[in-house]
Protein backbone atom coordinates (compact mmCIF):
# COMPACT_ATOMS: atom_id res chain seq x y z
CA UNK A 1 0.00 0.00 0.00
CA UNK A 2 1.44 3.53 -0.46
CA UNK A 3 1.50 6.04 1.58
CA UNK A 4 0.98 4.04 4.52
CA UNK A 5 3.64 2.09 6.91
CA UNK A 6 4.48 -1.23 6.46
CA UNK A 7 7.10 -3.46 6.85
CA UNK A 8 7.67 -7.46 6.16
CA UNK A 9 10.90 -9.97 6.21
CA UNK A 10 11.99 -11.01 2.79
CA UNK A 11 14.95 -13.37 3.61
CA UNK A 12 13.88 -16.90 3.00
CA UNK A 13 12.96 -18.32 6.02
CA UNK A 14 15.71 -19.16 6.92
CA UNK A 15 17.44 -15.96 8.16
CA UNK A 16 18.87 -15.78 11.55
CA UNK A 17 17.41 -12.27 12.76
CA UNK A 18 13.83 -11.83 12.14
CA UNK A 19 11.98 -8.75 12.83
CA UNK A 20 8.77 -9.89 15.07
CA UNK A 21 6.89 -6.59 15.34
CA UNK A 22 7.38 -3.33 14.20
CA UNK A 23 5.41 0.28 14.28
CA UNK A 24 6.09 3.69 13.79
CA UNK A 25 3.94 6.54 14.20
CA UNK A 26 3.17 9.64 12.77
CA UNK A 27 2.25 8.31 9.15
CA UNK A 28 3.71 9.84 7.22
CA UNK A 29 6.84 10.36 9.40
CA UNK A 30 7.61 14.06 10.05
CA UNK A 31 11.14 15.86 9.81
CA UNK A 32 12.12 17.65 12.11
CA UNK A 33 9.60 15.74 14.57
CA UNK A 34 9.19 12.91 17.14
CA UNK A 35 8.93 9.46 16.07
CA UNK A 36 7.25 6.65 18.42
CA UNK A 37 8.56 3.39 17.36
CA UNK A 38 8.07 -0.08 18.60
CA UNK A 39 9.50 -3.10 17.93
CA UNK A 40 10.54 -7.04 18.49
CA UNK A 41 12.81 -9.13 16.78
CA UNK A 42 14.79 -12.41 17.83
CA UNK A 43 18.69 -13.96 16.53
CA UNK A 44 18.79 -17.52 16.79
CA UNK A 45 22.46 -16.96 16.63
CA UNK A 46 25.22 -14.22 17.62
CA UNK A 47 25.90 -11.82 15.25
CA UNK A 48 29.53 -10.35 15.34
CA UNK A 49 31.66 -8.04 12.70
CA UNK A 50 31.83 -7.54 10.08
CA UNK A 51 28.20 -6.72 9.58
CA UNK A 52 27.84 -5.46 5.76
CA UNK A 53 24.20 -3.62 5.45
CA UNK A 54 23.54 -3.56 1.55
CA UNK A 55 20.52 -0.75 0.88
CA UNK A 56 18.10 -0.10 -1.34
CA UNK A 57 15.96 2.83 -1.72
CA UNK A 58 13.36 3.58 -3.97
CA UNK A 59 11.44 6.79 -4.24
CA UNK A 60 7.96 6.84 -5.77
CA UNK A 61 7.75 9.31 -8.75
CA UNK A 62 3.99 9.71 -9.85
CA UNK A 63 3.69 5.66 -10.60
CA UNK A 64 7.28 4.58 -11.12
CA UNK A 65 9.80 3.65 -8.37
CA UNK A 66 12.98 5.40 -8.88
CA UNK A 67 15.97 3.88 -7.50
CA UNK A 68 17.95 6.50 -5.10
CA UNK A 69 21.73 6.53 -5.42
CA UNK A 70 24.39 6.72 -2.91
CA UNK A 71 25.32 9.90 -1.81
CA UNK A 72 26.66 11.09 1.11
CA UNK A 73 26.39 7.83 3.04
CA UNK A 74 22.73 8.36 2.17
CA UNK A 75 20.49 6.81 -0.17
CA UNK A 76 20.99 3.18 -2.01
CA UNK A 77 24.18 2.32 -0.18
CA UNK A 78 26.22 -0.76 0.57
CA UNK A 79 27.99 -0.47 4.49
CA UNK A 80 30.70 -2.60 4.80
CA UNK A 81 30.69 -2.96 8.87
CA UNK A 82 27.93 -1.60 10.57
CA UNK A 83 29.90 -2.42 13.97
CA UNK A 84 32.49 0.15 13.10
CA UNK A 85 29.83 2.59 12.25
CA UNK A 86 28.09 1.72 15.74
CA UNK A 87 31.56 2.18 17.28
CA UNK A 88 32.01 5.50 15.71
CA UNK A 89 28.76 6.77 16.97
CA UNK A 90 29.09 5.35 20.33
CA UNK A 91 32.16 4.65 21.64
CA UNK A 92 32.93 1.48 22.80
CA UNK A 93 32.88 1.35 26.74
CA UNK A 94 30.24 4.21 26.82
CA UNK A 95 26.52 2.92 28.13
CA UNK A 96 23.94 2.60 25.27
CA UNK A 97 21.80 5.74 24.61
CA UNK A 98 18.09 5.68 26.10
CA UNK A 99 15.90 4.02 25.68
CA UNK A 100 18.06 0.97 24.80
CA UNK A 101 19.79 1.25 28.25
CA UNK A 102 16.30 0.67 29.58
CA UNK A 103 15.15 -2.30 27.88
CA UNK A 104 18.32 -4.09 27.66
CA UNK A 105 19.06 -3.84 23.82
CA UNK A 106 22.93 -3.93 22.93
CA UNK A 107 24.40 -0.85 20.53
CA UNK A 108 27.45 -2.41 19.96
CA UNK A 109 28.75 -6.00 17.91
CA UNK A 110 28.41 -8.93 18.84
CA UNK A 111 24.68 -8.67 19.27
CA UNK A 112 24.03 -12.06 21.60
CA UNK A 113 21.40 -14.82 20.41
CA UNK A 114 17.84 -14.07 21.78
CA UNK A 115 14.84 -12.06 21.53
CA UNK A 116 14.71 -7.99 22.04
CA UNK A 117 12.12 -5.38 22.54
CA UNK A 118 11.34 -2.01 22.15
CA UNK A 119 8.04 -0.96 24.17
CA UNK A 120 6.54 2.18 22.33
CA UNK A 121 9.29 5.15 22.68
CA UNK A 122 9.76 8.11 21.18
CA UNK A 123 12.58 9.65 19.34
CA UNK A 124 13.57 12.84 18.56
CA UNK A 125 13.94 13.54 14.25
CA UNK A 126 16.47 16.53 14.47
CA UNK A 127 15.90 19.01 11.85
CA UNK A 128 18.45 17.79 9.64
CA UNK A 129 19.74 19.36 6.40
CA UNK A 130 17.98 16.40 3.87
CA UNK A 131 19.19 17.07 0.13
CA UNK A 132 16.03 17.88 -1.73
CA UNK A 133 15.31 14.24 -4.03
CA UNK A 134 15.03 12.75 -0.11
CA UNK A 135 12.41 14.64 1.54
CA UNK A 136 8.08 14.29 0.97
CA UNK A 137 7.30 11.28 -0.47
CA UNK A 138 7.30 8.02 -0.17
CA UNK A 139 9.41 5.36 0.18
CA UNK A 140 10.36 1.92 0.07
CA UNK A 141 13.91 0.55 1.65
CA UNK A 142 15.03 -2.84 1.05
CA UNK A 143 17.76 -3.72 3.85
CA UNK A 144 20.26 -6.72 3.75
CA UNK A 145 22.44 -7.83 6.68
CA UNK A 146 25.03 -10.59 5.99
CA UNK A 147 28.15 -11.78 7.42
CA UNK A 148 31.05 -12.89 5.46
CA UNK A 149 28.28 -14.01 2.59
CA UNK A 150 25.69 -15.31 4.88
CA UNK A 151 22.42 -13.55 5.00
CA UNK A 152 21.50 -12.99 8.95
CA UNK A 153 18.40 -10.89 8.29
CA UNK A 154 16.35 -8.68 5.22
CA UNK A 155 13.37 -6.65 6.06
CA UNK A 156 11.57 -4.38 3.71
CA UNK A 157 10.20 -0.76 4.50
CA UNK A 158 7.43 0.99 3.34
CA UNK A 159 6.80 4.76 4.38
CA UNK A 160 6.24 8.07 4.03
CA UNK A 161 7.92 11.54 4.67
CA UNK A 162 7.46 14.97 5.08
CA UNK A 163 9.30 18.33 5.91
Amino acid sequence: QVGGFAWENCGDGRDPVVLKSLSVAPDPISIPGSLRISAAASSSKTVASPLKAVLVVEKALGDLWIQLPCIDQLGSCTYNDVCVILDNLIPPGTTCPEPLLTYGIPCHCPFKAGSYSLPASDFLLPDVELPSWMTNGNYRVRAEISNNGQELACVKLAFSLQS
